[in-house]
This record gives structure tokens, C-alpha cells and sequence, in this order.
């Protein structure tokens, strides 16, 4: 049996190990340790989120540092800041009694000049962010000559987002003999072009299934209509009173809103983003690991790095574009031998998505219902019971006021006094269930809604930097109008796609959320612009909204306009197009055999 005490890392790093509390090497751990320990050769690890690669690759680097020598050594590469903040931190832990060892971890949204002089007064182990460290490079800051081992952790995710351009400018000016040790989740295409670019006959190691989901994770998924995914939300919450998760939502601004709306409704919940300060994040992340905080509302790229064994629930309010996406979330919870839930919110089209993600993972999803008013209110009462009979009774401090707090309540028997007692907190969720829908919803078409509609609004006319040049149609701008969920129910009028650029009208009212909305975005790299527009749009009158274009044969606009000249009328209630001969619709094919 492999043990730390076995493995063959160093006196001092083992008593830093007790002292955390590791007792035994998780899979990887126990392949990646001693390999890295007896060899050279360059490696490439695959291993699921949460199984401990961080410690797989820094545990046996740090027994192979010259401690001697203050030059730059080791060179780990993480995609974020938080995961290269955590990432130092965790070897700080590590080196505790390696007193001649010293770690920095330069990231951008903070001084460099700071992290400069660090780094100048040396140290061993360089943990970057790939941007920062090669800005440190081309400032002569960072010297990688002297390097001897880099790292490239999550791999995967740091080409997601786009740093292959910095990969390679900090890799080739790295020496040749350099170990290179390539830890991922997954191994795409673009990390195998990585590994053939800049590794040498690399060993592979795995541990568990390649792009599968944790063991203790149960899969759930709830289906509402897209309207009301927050509603949802809610009572998931409500029913779970003992929370402990993470909400990922797909952009910045929708895990602001939907951080904002919680705090509304007065639950402990805080978002984090790239918009924020690294000095705002820090903040939040230290009082969520300090459990200040029930939910965090993230993006993918900022909940990398967040290292919490104990999350009870992982809430897809959008599920994510990639299955390996889903897998990374869902990662969070089944952590350090615990049980966990990982839950999506999804809409009626979304069930194809829950299957191909379905076989991935190898488990089963099931399908729940939302809660009902009766099943949170239920859950609520007993999770005060709970807290009433675990509650620690400080005598000495209610001591004191024990007899007054007797006599006003000796008037009421032990029954009436329970009942006062409990429906003092609980009254809130049986007002604000009451008469509470039901939420559910099915995959079936007979079972959406139909959308009223009102004809009287006063549209104006607004730009979009995409057009026919970058194959943008009427119906990607209705796939991306849908991204958005602030952009859901807008009205629009006429649309006319040129060759650079759209128009379309849109109700007066919702001007400012439309050029809100794609500040910061990008279609398909290219950065979004919307802008007030002088120009008329003369195209189809698409008079409707943007989440009730789906599919044919579905509603396709309250009412449709017409192009006299020959064109296409989009009709209310019609299924498809409909070719419009001088104003008068088509006749039927036995009315043209007659004509014949």
C-alpha cells in the first residue's frame, strides 16, 4: 500500500503533510510522485477536477529545487488568478520547514512592480498566470533560462481561454533540457498540439476515466421555461436551507444579476467575476471558504482555483457550451470522500444536451421537480427544529434575563408556546409561497405556454457591428439575442442585414438593456458593438420577441409583415416562410391546375 511515509518525499515535507492532515495519496498522487521523483522524462497527467493534481506535480518538484540557489527553478503556468493565488498558497503550506525555499506567484490585477521586487529578492518556484509572466519576460524581469521544470496545470482550460500565443513566447525561451510536466482534465486537440510542440517523448499517466464526473455526484436537472429559471432557483434554495454552493452562470453580467437579485431576496450570497478587482475577489473568496457566505455566483473562468472540499451543491443556471465544462463545475462537489449534488436548470430544448452530457459522465440524470410552496415550507420547518435543538445555550449570558422571559410567558401553555415560536420565522415562507404556480414544465410542445402580445409600442432603430460579411443571419441574431437572458421578451420590429453591419428596431423601452447588453461580448472573437442607428430598417417586420422564434410550426411573431415585391412574410401563428406573390398568398396546387 502507498503512503505518503513511502512514497519517497523528504523528512520536511512530510511533517508539513501531518500537519495538514494528509494521510494517503489520492490515484494520481500515488503515479505522478514517484515518476517525477525518479525521472527526467517529461509527463502528461490526465485527472479529473478535485483529485489532487496540484500536489501530484509540487510535491515531488520540491524535493528536486536546489535550495541553494535563490534563481528560478520552477515554473508553474495556471489560467486564473485564483487558481495561481491558490496554487502558491498551497506551496507555502508545503515548504513550511523547507526553510530555504521561497514561492511567488505573479498575476495580473496588481502592482508588477511590487511582484518585480519580490521576485528580485529570489525565489525558487515562479506560479504565473500566462500573461503576467510573459510580461515579466519581456520586461527582463523574469529570467526562464534557469529553469528547470515547468508546468503547465489545466492546460486544457488555459487554451480555452485563449493563451497559446503566451504559451508559446514564455515556452521558447525556456532551456531544452527543461522537464515539462502537463497536468489536465481533458486532453483536446490543441493540448496534444502543446505536447508535440514543446514536450519529448512524453510518458502518459491517468487516474480514473478520462472526461467523467466524480463518484459521490448525484446528477439532477429541473425543466422550466427560460423565464423562469430564477424562480427556480429560489426554491432550490429554499429547500436546501443548509447550502453550501456554487451558481455558474455563462457570462459576467448574468452572475451579476443574478448575485444581485439574491442579495434582494435576502439570501447570503455574493458573485464573482472578472469585473471585479483581484482585491474584490480575494475578499469574496475568503469569506466564502470561511462559509460567511451560503451560494457564490461565478463564471467557469473565475471559479478556477477555488479549492473547497465541502460544497454541497454545484446550480447550472445555464448549462455550459462543453460537456468537459460541465464536468469541471460538477467537480466542485464530491470532494474529500463527500457526497454532493450537481444541479441544472434547463428549458424544454435543453434535454438533448442533459443526454449527450449524460453518457459522458456514465450516470444517470434525473429529472426533478421544482419544489412546491408545501415541500420548502416542510424543509424549512424542520431545518429550524434542527437549529433549535443544536443551538448552544450560553447560561451565563441569558441567565440574567431567564425570569422576566418566564413571567410574559407563563400565560401560554407548552403547545401554544411552540407554536409561537415557530411561526415567529416561519410565517415568511408560507406568505411567500402561498398561491405559489408550478414551475414545471415538460419537453413536450403542447405543453409551452402561448406568449400574449401587445401591439402598441414605439420602436426606434439600432445597429449591430455583425452582418452578411461575417455569415450573420436573421437567425443568429435571434440564436445570439437569446444568449442573454436580459435580452429575453424584447420586442422587435423590422430587421435588414447589410454586408457589415444590422439593423433592426426594438422596443424604445429596452434601448439601454440592448446597448448594455453587448459591451465586453464577442461573436465568434470578433467584439460585439451596439449602437443608436439614423438609418431606416426597410427588412422583414419581425414583430415579435427573441425567445419565441423556436422551431417550425411554433408562433413566429404577433404580427407578421410583408415585402409587397415578391418577399417572405413572417406571420403570426404560421410555421415557416411564406412567398408572398404581389400581395396575395400563394394558391393552393389544385387552384394552379385549374389555371393550367
Amino acid at each position: 500500500m502507498i503512503t505518503f511515509q513511502n512514497i519517497g518525499l523528504s523528512e520536511n515535507i512530510l511533517k508539513a503533510l501531518d500537519e495538514m492532515g494528509f494521510k494517503e495519496p489520492t490515484p494520481i498522487q500515488a503515479k505522478a510522485i514517484p515518476f517525477i521523483l525518479e525521472n527526467e522524462k517529461d509527463l502528461i497527467a490526465l485527472a479529473q477536477t478535485g483529485t489532487g493534481k496540484t500536489a501530484a506535480f509540487t510535491l515531488p518538484l520540491l524535493d528536486k529545487i536546489e535550495a541553494d540557489s535563490k534563481t528560478p527553478q520552477v515554473l508553474i503556468l495556471s489560467p486564473t488568478r485564483e487558481l495561481c493565488m491558490q496554487t502558491a498558497k498551497n506551496v507555502e503550506s508545503f515548504i513550511k520547514y523547507s526553510k530555504d525555499l521561497k514561492v511567488l506567484a505573479v498575476y495580473g490585477g496588481t502592482r508588477i512592480d511590487q511582484q518585480i521586487r519580490n521576485l528580485r529578492n529570489g525565489a525558487q518556484i515562479i506560479v504565473g498566470t500566462p500573461g503576467r509572466a510573459l510580461d515579466m519576460i519581456n520586461r527582463g524581469a523574469l529570467n526562464v533560462n534557469t529553469i528547470q521544470y515547468v508546468v503547465l496545470d489545466e492546460a486544457d482550460e488555459m487554451l480555452n481561454m485563449g493563451f497559446k500565443e503566451e504559451l508559446d513566447g514564455i515556452l521558447a525561451g525556456t532551456p531544452e533540457d527543461k522537464q515539462t510536466l502537463l497536468f489536465s482534465a481533458t486532453m483536446p486537440k490543441s493540448v496534444l498540439s502543446i505536447s508535440k510542440q514543446y514536450m519529448k517523448s512524453p510518458e502518459e499517466i491517468s487516474a480514473g476515466k478520462e472526461n467523467t464526473g466524480a463518484d459521490k455526484v448525484d446528477h439532477l436537472y429541473y425543466m422550466v421555461h427560460a423565464r423562469d429559471r430564477y424562480h427556480a432557483l429560489r426554491r432550490i434554495a429554499d429547500v436546501n436551507p443548509d447550502i453550501y454552493g456554487i451558481v455558474f452562470c455563462r457570462t459576467r453580467r448574468e452572475t451579476q444579476e443574478v448575485s444581485d437579485k439574491l442579495i434582494q431576496n435576502h439570501y447570503s450570497a455574493e458573485a464573482i467575476h472578472g469585473d471585479l478587482s483581484q482585491q474584490q475577489r480575494s475578499n469574496v473568496m475568503e469569506r466564502f471558504r470561511k462559509k460567511k457566505i451560503q451560494i457564490l455566483v461565478a463564471t467557469d473562468v473565475a471559479a478556477r482555483g477555488i479549492d473547497v472540499d465541502d460544497l454541497t451543491h454545484v446550480i447550472n443556471y445555464q448549462l455550459p457550451d462543453s460537456i468537459e465544462a460541465y464536468i469541471h463545475r460538477s467537480g466542485r462537489t464530491g470532494r474529500a470522500q463527500k457526497s454532493g449534488t450537481s444541479i441544472s436548470i434547463i428549458h424544454m430544448k435543453e434535454v438533448g444536451k442533459i443526454r449527450a452530457t449524460e453518457r459522458r459522465v456514465g450516470k444517470k440524470f434525473i429529472q426533478a421537480q421544482v419544489p412546491k410552496g408545501s415541500d420548502i415550507c416542510k424543509s424549512q420547518l424542520f431545518s429550524l427544529i434542527t437549529k433549535i435543538k443544536t443551538t448552544e445555550v450560553k447560561e451565563e449570558q441569558i441567565g440574567p434575563y431567564l425570569a422576566e422571559i418566564t413571567e410574559q410567558l407563563e400565560d401560554l401553555s407548552r403547545e401554544e408556546l411552540i407554536k409561537q415560536f415557530v411561526s415567529a420565522e416561519f410565517n415568511r415562507f408560507l406568505m411567500a409561497y402561498k398561491d405559489a404556480p408550478d414551475l414545471n414544465t415538460s419537453s413536450k410542445s403542447q405543453d409551452r405556454e402561448p406568449r400574449k402580445r401587445n401591439e402598441n409600442f414605439t420602436f426606434t432603430t439600432v445597429s449591430l457591428n455583425l452582418g452578411k460579411k461575417d455569415a450573420f443571419g436573421i437567425k443568429r441574431l435571434f440564436s445570439l439575442i437569446n444568449q442573454f437572458p436580459q435580452m429575453r421578451g424584447i420586442e422587435i420590429g423590422n430587421i435588414q442585414i447589410q454586408d457589415f453591419y444590422s439593423l433592426l428596431e426594438i422596443d424604445v423601452n429596452r434601448l439601454q438593456d440592448f446597448l448594455d447588453t453587448f459591451k465586453g461580448e464577442n461573436y465568434r472573437g470578433k467584439p460585439l458593438e451596439g449602437k443608436v442607428s439614423n438609418e431606416k430598417a426597410t427588412g422583414y417586420d419581425q414583430r415579435g420577441s427573441g425567445d419565441s422564434r423556436r422551431g417550425r410550426g411554433g408562433s413566429r411573431g404577433g404580427r407578421g409583415g410583408d415585402r409587397r415585391s415578391g418577399g417572405y412574410q413572417r406571420g403570426g401563428g404560421g410555421g415557416g416562410y411564406k412567398k408572398n406573390y404581389g400581395g396575395k398568398s400563394r394558391p393552393d396546387r389544385n387552384e394552379r391546375r385549374k389555371r393550367r
